[in-house]
């Protein structure tokens, strides 16, 4: 008896095997430092108009800030935040739970040595948490 040999379509090249490639999976393409330089700006800081809103409240309302120095301070406080967020988080993840609350944020400026900066936020958390139970306890009545 003789073997069958299965025919195969001429292919591109003229050939009629099959390419060694057309059994993998195409791999998928990689990023280049082309598209990651195209990331957007916005989708990594905090928008720019409130960075420099909090700025201006900070100086002296004839006092001017370059673009460049708001710039500035809107990487440097983006950054923070992720910064402070991924402690948090990593505690949050230890204790299994998906919540990040105030408590976390606060042990993670701790541990990461902001301790003056907690003990402000800690007095603002406190004073945001007793309004909240007052306006829960006493909502508004319209006149």
């Amino acid at each position: 008896m003789s073997e069958i040999q299965p025919m195969i379509a001429p292919q591109e090249d003229g050939s009629g095997s099959i390419p060694e490639t057309a059994h993998e999976p195409p791999q998928p393409t990689p990023i280049t430092d082309q598209e990651v330089g195209e990331y957007r700006e916005q989708d990594r800081f905090l928008p720019i108009a409130n960075v420099s809103r909090i700025m201006k409240q900070s100086v002296p309302h004839t006092a001017k800030i370059a673009k460049d120095a708001k710039e500035c301070v809107q990487e440097c406080v983006s950054e923070f935040i992720s910064f402070i967020t991924s402690e948090a988080a990593e505690k949050c993840q230890m204790e299994k739970r998906k919540t990040i609350g105030g408590e976390d944020i606060l042990y993670a400026m701790v541990s990461l040595g902001f301790e003056n900066y907690a003990e402000t936020l800690k007095i603002h958390l406190a004073k945001l948490r007793q309004h909240q139970a007052g306006s829960s306890s006493n909502p508004r009545q319209e006149h």
